[in-house]
This record gives structure tokens, C-alpha cells and sequence, in this order.
């Protein structure tokens, strides 16, 4: 993708107010799970519940208690509610920031992995935000964490075929709506790990904010198993392997050297980068594979201890940081995002 006058006007979030801190949320499982775990599972609680790389997340809930025993259709009907909510939230932020009404909005692309509806969920927000019942809206599932960066492909596309349109992007998880707990690994890490919330992005082809200069994907479906979702009784279970990091780390190094060496640059030319905060570990192997430092990952690391991994939106958490920290002009920055395939998706921006 190439297109130098694409740009990210505005980028906002949204998450539940239900704040879960880390030793809050380890309690609870000890309270009710000590006597259907085993001691390793317990230890491995203990650990990761106290890594110091996280403190609290925001859960579509009002209390623990509710994903003790919640059958499928509650727990459906709980991802209709809140992903709808937080949707809506993200994009009339978004397009308040820059001045822009629903009315305004001539596409609209939603994507998520944490549960499925039908009619999607960008369906919804015709009503929600006072969508002109003429918007174009389209719904994108199965991506993982890193589904923000495809999502924009697709804004990019869309503005190509209609230079004047505003087009919004948005990324919504509730990934506690996939929360199972067993003598698994993969799903005690997950439970300490993920996050809910949602962002938005509004793209537009005139000459205010971030140019949208240019993105790589890079697929490894011979490591799909090693990251996925796994259907059992007909309920969604996080799967990830303890060779993950290492894997995440040589794909998002290839597909980010594809993409600079594209454009003639290295990663020293890069200034900003906002990284997909998909936990301690990848965090690490990531920085290290592709030779980035601590000061480069402030961002990234601020998303995960106070927010945790938002699944596909943690990118846009990421880069509302560098936002906030504020952004010199004429700087390259790029966005990493990585999830389920494996994938990697790496996108190259100017500021």
C-alpha cells in the first residue's frame, strides 16, 4: 500500500469503567478456583499475577462473579452490549476531535475477534451514532490482535475510490468474553493478560495528521496453532504456545524490514514506534530482534500496565500515548501490530 495523501486525522479510545488490578483479580481466582486447579496452575498464577509489567485492566462487567458460571447466550449478549457501547464511544470522540458530525462519515469498518454477530456490529452503530442510513459498512472478523492494520488497508482502499470521503476505523474487543479457566497454560496466562476496549480512527485525504505513507503484512500459517482461538463446546478458548514470543519476534522483524527497506530507510530512521503490547515477554523478544530501546517502548509498556492487551485495538492505545507525549513534525513512525495466523502487520507513517 502506497498513498501519500491518506491521513490519520484523529485516533480516540474507549474502555468499561470496571477497573481489575491484578491482585484483586488474582484473589478472586483463588477464591474460586484453588480447589479445581492444580498446584502448578496455582504457582503459575502466583507468578504472572505479580509480574511487575502490569497492574490493572478494564473488564465489561460489574463485578468477578459474573464470569464464574455465564452461559453462552449471556455471555453473547453481554459482547453485543458492550462492544456496541464502546464503539460508539470511540468513534464520536474520534470525530469530535476533529470536528466532524456521524452525518459526515461515508464509510465505516469494524472489525473484532471476541465474539460474532449478525448483523455486524457497524449495523448497530447506524443507530447508535446517526449513521446516514446510506453509509457503507463492513465487518471484518478472525484477525487477532493485529486486525487494526488490515481494518485501515481497507479505510486506505475505500478513500482511494472516493478522495473526499471520511472514513473511520474501529477495533473493538471484550476479550473477557472469552474467558476460561482450566489446567491449561494458555488460557491462565490469557486470563492475566487481556484486556476490553475499543478505538477509532478517523482517515481522510486531507492535509492534517498523520500521513499514511505505507504497510506490509507478513502471514506464517505454519505457526497458526501456535496463536488462535480454539472452538470447545461451542465456546471460544485463547490459545498460545511458550514458543510464542520468539515466533512473534522473527515475524514482525521480517515484515518490519520489508517495509523500511521499501522506502530506502533502516531502523534507525525511526523515531516513534508504537507496538502492539501483547505482554512482557514478546514485548522483549520483539525490542531485541528488531533493535529498538527502552526509551522507543515507554509507550507500549504505559498501555500494557494500565490497560493491559486490548487484543486489535492496543495498537491505536499505543499510539494515543506517542499522541499525548507529543509527536515532533517530520518524523517517521511506525506501527507494529501482531496476532492470530501468525501474522505481523507493520505500518509506516510520517508525522
Amino acid at each position: 500500500m502506497n498513498n501519500s495523501n491518506c491521513h490519520i486525522a484523529s485516533v480516540a479510545i474507549a474502555v468499561p469503567p470496571f477497573v481489575g488490578r491484578q491482585e484483586e483479580i488474582k484473589a478472586y481466582i483463588k477464591k474460586y478456583y484453588s480447589d479445581k486447579l492444580n498446584s502448578k496452575s496455582l504457582d503459575v498464577i502466583n507468578k504472572v499475577f505479580s509480574h511487575s509489567s502490569m497492574n490493572q485492566r478494564h473488564f465489561a462487567i460489574d463485578n468477578y462473579e459474573i464470569l464464574l458460571n455465564e452461559d453462552p447466550d449471556k455471555r453473547i449478549q453481554r459482547f453485543t452490549q458492550w462492544s456496541i457501547r464502546l464503539s460508539t464511544q470511540a468513534v464520536e470522540e474520534s470525530i469530535a476531535k476533529v470536528s466532524l458530525s456521524a452525518k459526515d462519515i461515508s464509510a465505516l469498518i469494524v472489525n473484532t475477534c471476541t465474539g460474532y454477530l449478525c448483523p455486524g456490529i457497524s449495523t448497530y452503530l447506524i443507530d447508535t451514532l446517526g449513521l446516514k442510513k446510506t453509509t457503507k459498512l463492513y465487518d471484518l472478523v478472525g484477525s487477532g490482535c493485529g486486525g487494526a492494520i488490515p481494518n485501515i488497508e481497507l479505510c486506505r482502499a475505500l478513500l482511494n475510490e472516493s478522495p473526499d470521503s471520511i472514513i473511520v476505523s474501529v477495533s473493538v474487543e471484550i476479550c473477557t468474553c472469552t474467558y476460561q479457566m482450566a489446567d491449561d497454560m494458555s488460557l491462565l496466562i490469557s486470563n492475566a493478560l487481556f484486556a476490553d476496549g475499543a478505538a477509532a480512527a478517523v482517515l481522510w485525504n486531507r492535509p492534517d495528521g498523520l500521513t499514511l505513507v505505507s504497510s506490509r503484512s507478513l502471514y506464517a500459517p505454519q505457526y497458526r496453532d501456535d496463536i488462535r482461538f480454539i472452538y470447545k463446546n461451542g465456546q471460544l478458548h485463547n490459545k498460545l504456545s511458550l514458543r510464542l514470543p520468539k515466533l512473534v519476534a522473527e515475524t514482525a522483524t521480517q515484515v518490519t524490514d520489508q517495509l523500511l527497506k521499501s522506502h530506502g530507510l533502516s531502523v534507525s530512521d525511526v523515531k516513534y514506534w508504537a507496538l502492539h503490547s501483547g505482554g512482557d515477554n514478546v514485548i522483549n523478544e520483539v525490542k531485541d530482534a528488531i533493535g529498538l530501546n527502552e526509551e522507543q517502548l515507554k509507550p507500549t509498556r504505559k498501555v500494557l500496565a494500565n490497560w493491559g492487551n486490548v487484543s486489535s485495538p492496543t495498537v491505536w492505545f499505543v499510539l494515543q500515548e506517542l499522541q499525548k507525549e507529543g509527536l515532533s513534525p517530520d518524523n517517521w513512525l511506525v506501527i507494529l501490530a501482531f496476532g492470530a495466523g501468525l501474522s505481523a502487520h507493520a505500518m509506516l507513517l510520517k508525522t
